[in-house]
């Protein structure tokens, strides 16, 4: 029985050959003894003519499924058509049509070179040429996503138009081809997924790249921070070393896998060197800051990124202050030198440098102290109040056993004020030497000098208006012999004083006289009519003076007056010789 051109019952089989069912493909399509498309070994492409119905022709004109090799046709069914596709229209290949779609979907346009359509394999050849050379090198940023979109169009509308054209196209393959067809098919289908993760691989490698070369260039800007503030004062540069040491710590820390964390510690180590440079060139005062940032710098920053660089700083530092405030004693800035003393007392308390600060600001003080000790100092004065600061900012100075040196400055203070005060009087700086004086009293109460000074000082008040009582100094100790008794009353309705300096030197104030009237004058000469201290004794308010002959200088004036202004003081002189007494009457004149 025949149905549809396949016969039941096969041919005779020739002498030779095996025997075994036998198919024929009378349609023109793929065939074989498992249906249409692909089949076993005995199928294949073909193209013949059926048999009538209800007849078995003698042999298949097809490719005999039992082993015989038909001859082939002088044309196929249907028209005439070129060996790489169809003439007219076939039956319809689904098989095949999805063979040449996937081969074309594989980005080489294969399928087209399986139909011979050459234009077709060339424009999928350009595009996938194109893509290739705006996608590689692989960068960060990728291909453009409409170039992509444009691309994928292409392939699929090349997959659609192959497997379009080979749905019925008529191809002749061998048997090994179309066992390979198919499966050639799928796997060059697996290479644009291939390319696109292999892409993407090198996509994120060129990211990552990227990335790396953005670190790299952090690094790059801290570094230049660091090498434009090499010789540059600290204060003035410290807000850029802190800017690249930011910078250092957060690549370390964010980015520890990175090929730029990898360079942090070295980058530590030039920091390290930079900012520590003048110790190492040996400038202990612009090394101080410097090393108290380094040494400041584990209470900022992450240990893992610092490590171990910050220690050993605190010698170098002491060190430092310790030279710093040296050089500041040699040039006589004992300010800066004792603000240095003190913060390495304060640092490192127990530094060995400590006990080289005693010794050296102590020598120091005592050999500023000594001419004043020796009574060589040219300018005592000067020197005095010199050395009664070292000797205040010494005294000052916390953490230095330095109580002995600051003993001898002050005993050569007190000498040098004294002589300080006595070449005012001799210089004639008379009020310069009040001062003096005064201060040295109320300063030194105890003082063996300390009523020399007050005499002295009551000489300078009155040669301030008489230069002739500055002519010497006062004497240290009173004459001795016999005194003779001077009585001075006051003969004013004011308070008065009264200074004098000869043989010995003092002062007295008489209380005011209540019922005492001031005396005329005129041009200087006193109403002849006036008779001072004329009533009663008992009247004026007196006061006895024992004096020791000698010539003696005298200086009335309105008692708490000081340096009283011109017409509120008298000066007088007076001989006091042995075997008299002597009065002194004070009174006060107004003008007419």
């Amino acid at each position: 029985m025949v149905q549809n051109g396949v016969s039941s019952e096969g041919p005779s089989v020739p002498a030779g050959r095996s025997g075994g069912p036998s198919a024929s493909v009378g349609d023109g399509g793929f065939s074989g003894s498992a249906g249409p498309g692909f089949g076993p070994p005995s199928g294949g492409f073909g193209g013949g003519f059926g048999a009538a119905h209800g007849q078995a022709p003698a042999t298949a004109p097809g490719w005999a499924g039992a082993g015989t090799l038909p001859p082939p046709p002088t044309a196929p069914p249907g028209g005439h058509g070129g060996p790489g596709g169809s003439a007219g229209q076939g039956e319809a290949r689904p098989l095949q049509a999805l063979v040449v779609g996937l081969l074309n979907l594989s980005c080489l346009g294969l399928g087209y070179v399986l139909l011979r359509q050459w234009i077709g394999a060339a424009v999928c050849w350009a595009a996938t040429a194109a893509l290739l050379l705006l996608a590689l090198p692989a960068d960060a940023d990728g291909v453009p996503a409409g170039v992509l979109v444009g691309y994928g169009a292409v392939l699929l509308a090349a997959a659609a138009d192959g497997a379009r054209r080979g749905l019925r196209a008529r191809l002749s393959l061998g048997v090994t081809a179309r066992r390979l067809a198919l499966p050639l098919a799928v796997v060059l289908l697996a290479a644009p997924a291939g390319a696109t993760v292999a892409y993407g691989a090198a996509r994120e490698e060129a990211r990552e790249e990227a990335f790396q070369q953005s670190l790299l260039a952090r690094l790059g800007t801290a570094d230049a921070l660091v090498k434009a503030k090499e010789g540059v004062r600290f204060d003035l540069a410290e807000r850029d070393y802190r800017t690249a040491l930011d910078t250092y710590e957060r690549v370390a820390l964010d980015h520890p896998g990175s090929r730029a964390a990898k360079l942090v510690p070295e980058r530590m180590d030039a920091y390290f060197a930079s900012v520590s440079a003048p110790y190492t060139e040996k400038k202990y005062c612009e090394a101080v800051d410097p090393l108290a940032h380094l040494r400041s710098l584990p209470d900022s920053v992450d240990e893992g990124v610092l490590g171990d660089r910050a220690d050993g700083l605190d010698d170098p530092l002491a060190r430092s202050l310790y030279e710093c405030g040296a050089a500041e004693l040699g040039r006589e800035a004992t300010g800066s030198a004792h603000a240095s003393f003190t913060q390495l007392a304060s640092l490192f308390p127990k530094s060995e440098y400590i006990a080289k600060v005693e010794r050296l600001v102590g020598d120091d003080l005592r050999k500023a102290a000594a001419p004043l000790g020796d009574g060589s100092a040219p300018d005592p004065c000067a020197t005095t109040e010199r050395v009664r600061k070292q000797r205040d900012d010494v005294a000052g100075l916390k953490g230095y056993a330095l109580a002995g040196p600051v003993a001898d400055a002050a005993r050569a203070v007190q000498k040098g004020a004294f002589s300080c005060g006595t070449k005012q009087f001799r210089d004639g700086d008379y009020s310069e030497a009040v001062t003096s004086m005064d201060r040295y009293a109320k300063d030194y109460p105890t003082s063996p000098e300390a009523a020399h000074a007050r005499t002295i000082s009551i000489a300078a008040q009155i040669a301030d208006h008489e230069p002739a009582a500055g002519k010497k100094l006062p004497p240290a100790t009173a004459p001795g012999g016999s005194r003779m008794p001077m009585v001075v009353s006051n003969d004013g309705k004011e308070s008065v004083e009264l200074l004098y300096t000869g043989p010995v030197t003092g002062r007295i104030t008489l209380e005011a006289c209540g019922t005492c009237e001031n005396y005329g004058q005129f041009r200087d000469v006193i109403d002849p009519d006036a008779k001072p201290c004329g009533g009663p004794s008992s009247k004026y308010p007196k006061a006895t003076l024992r004096l020791p002959a000698g010539t003696y200088h005298f200086l009335q004036r309105r008692a708490g007056g000081g340096f009283a202004v011109a017409g509120e003081t008298k000066t007088s002189k007076a001989s006091i010789e042995p075997g008299y007494t002597y009065t002194n009457c004070l009174y006060v004149t107004t003008g007419r």
